[in-house]
């Protein structure tokens, strides 16, 4: 009897890996057909709303047609949000590289450069994740990706450790990257982030 359980929950593992591998293939492909610069945002939402799906055990629905409707549906307001990251991100990339050749001059400013970059990384972090478990409006997203990363330190740092372990793994075993990469990233950020909203939930209801 002990054997069969241990036979069932490998099967259960072993056919997880699979959709995961599934869902980080087609993670690339869509990136790939957005051409990459209009592809990789609503391609990793579309891989983070799928892996949600996944861990919350909803039986009701196909991978592909699935992700292809979300990567589809959702890729202006993808988009749209993805373009705000970017800009900070060129507004911060430029103004660091002004301080440089300032020689010392303006260093005043570092370290409200330093808070904006922080700030705008731990959102990120749990970007996707807040974009795949609520229906907002298209600036909440961020808003509440902030708040959400400054209340939970701990879950934002777990992300972030998670990311860059899964790197140094990729460059050590570059195969792996067409196959879990993404897909495993996503996985464990989604686990982690349910337990930020849910410690938020759990606030709600005491103060209410």
């Amino acid at each position: 009897m002990r054997s069969l359980v241990g036979w069932d929950k490998f099967n259960r593992i072993a056919y997880r890996m699979i959709e995961l591998a599934y869902i980080n293939v087609l993670w690339i492909l869509f990136t790939l057909v957005g051409l990459i610069a209009f592809g990789i945002f609503p391609a990793t939402a579309a891989m983070f709303a799928i892996i949600r799906k996944l861990i919350n055990d909803e039986k009701d629905f196909k991978i592909f047609p699935a992700f292809w409707t979300l990567f589809r549906t959702d890729f202006l307001k993808v988009n749209g949000l993805g373009l705000i990251f970017l800009l900070i991100g060129y507004f911060l990339y430029f103004d660091f590289y002004f301080l440089q050749l300032n020689n010392g001059e303006l260093q005043f400013l570092f370290p409200l450069l330093s808070f904006i970059l922080i700030s705008s990384v731990v959102t990120l972090l749990v970007f996707f994740p807040v974009y795949a478990n609520f229906n907002l409006k298209f600036f909440q997203y961020i808003k509440q990706s902030f708040l959400i990363a400054i209340t939970s330190p701990i879950e934002v740092i777990a992300i972030g450790a998670s990311a860059v372990v899964i790197y140094f793994i990729a460059t050590i075993s570059p195969g792996i990257t067409p196959f879990f990469t993404g897909s495993i990233f996503a996985y464990l950020a989604t686990l982690i982030s349910f337990r930020a909203f849910a410690r938020i939930e759990r606030r709600k209801k005491i103060q209410s």
